[in-house]
Order: structure tokens, then sequence, then C-alpha cells
């Protein structure tokens, strides 16, 4: 498990799990308060992260504490939504297949 948000990053396209991840062809932009912003792209199964903000399906905006409880398991992804402490917006449909890039 990755001990900050950049190294979760920097790790995610070997951590991914080509077979959760086959068939997705989406983008996101993580927007994450204290830590930075970075791009990642899913094209069937391949994971490409890149620092910054492009053009993205869904924008995810969070803390930095509250996606490093994510990461850690101590915080739910949905409902971390449903109290605002994560915020979304674009294509909820993809939003709703982030799940698969991250180690369960």
């Amino acid at each position: 498990m990755p001990g900050t948000v950049q190294e979760f990053f920097e790790t995610l396209p070997s951590q991914a799990d080509m077979s959760k991840t086959a068939g997705m062809s989406n983008s996101y932009v993580f927007d994450i308060e204290g830590a930075g912003q970075w791009t990642v792209k899913v094209e069937d199964g391949a994971v490409n992260v890149a620092e910054g903000v492009q053009d993205a399906d869904v924008t995810i905006s969070a803390s930095e504490e509250v996606f490093q409880k994510i990461l850690s398991g101590e915080q739910n992804a949905t409902s971390a939504y449903m109290t605002g402490k994560i915020k979304l917006k674009g294509d909820m449909g993809a939003a709703m297949k982030l799940q698969k890039l991250f180690p369960s």
C-alpha cells in the first residue's frame, strides 16, 4: 500500500488489476487538495497516469486526508461521496467504475 497520494498515483499503472479494468475506456481527474492533481486514463485494461489536469470524463475532488483514508480502507468511497467528503463532476457512470482501479 503506497504511503502517500503521490506514491499511489506513481504506482497505479503497475498496481491496477487488468482483469478488472479490461473493457474500460474512461478518464479521470483527481484533484486532491494538499497533494496535487493527476489525470488517470484507462483504455481497455491499460492505466496511464499523468500529473496535471487534462480533459476527462469525471473530476474527483477530495482532501488529502479523506483520499488517504479511502486508500487505506478506513473510509468507504461511496459514503465519503454521500457525506460530501468527495465531490464528483461529470459522467456518473464512469465514476461508478472507479472502484475497479483501487486494490481491494
